[in-house]
């Protein structure tokens, strides 16, 4: 009779730490292709806050072009996280956020639960966008709207509350 072989046990993942204020640690992703675009998703580890961009590649430049303008509007953040795509494995990204004073945290390769905040933002977005009709900046525009309104389980909070304080 054969032995029957077990799997070696899944090591669990311990969540990191929320942030005790916003725009402490934010965590990236990119999407796509996915209705013929690609888009750069963001999401603050405190409020939950999505941003959601539209990008004309996964590129580097595309990437700092898209998070300049974040950071313009939000500040800078203590810590970005991201998996390792090439796009924010690049000496590019490494000196934009260098140079912007922030610490930059790469996620174990091929490990997607470490970095399962963004992931969890990705399919949230591309859910919920899919089964909306119209142009695509209304529906990113509606579903960013509705996300941002509506309290998160983990904080009971809204995510425009925690981030903008009302």
């Amino acid at each position: 009779m054969p032995r029957k072989q077990c799997s070696p046990p899944q090591t669990p993942v311990h969540p990191s730490e929320v942030p005790k204020s916003p725009w402490t640690r934010l965590h990236i992703d990119h999407a796509g292709p996915f209705l013929g675009h690609y888009f750069l998703i963001l999401v603050d580890a405190h409020s939950r806050w999505l941003e959601v961009c539209i990008v004309p590649s996964t590129s580097s430049e595309a990437t700092i072009k898209v998070l300049h303008h974040i950071f313009s509007t939000h500040g800078l953040p203590h810590q970005l996280v991201s998996d390792n795509g090439p796009s924010f494995t690049s000496q590019e990204i490494k000196k934009f956020m260098s140079l912007n004073g922030n610490r930059y945290s790469l996620t174990a390769p091929y490990y997607l639960r470490s970095n399962s905040l963004a992931e969890r933002a990705v399919q949230t977005f591309k859910n919920a966008v899919r089964k909306m009709e119209g142009p695509l900046q209304k529906r990113i525009a509606r579903f960013l709207f509705s996300y941002r309104i509506t309290p998160q389980s983990i904080t009971g909070l809204l995510p425009a509350e925690l981030l903008m304080g009302h």
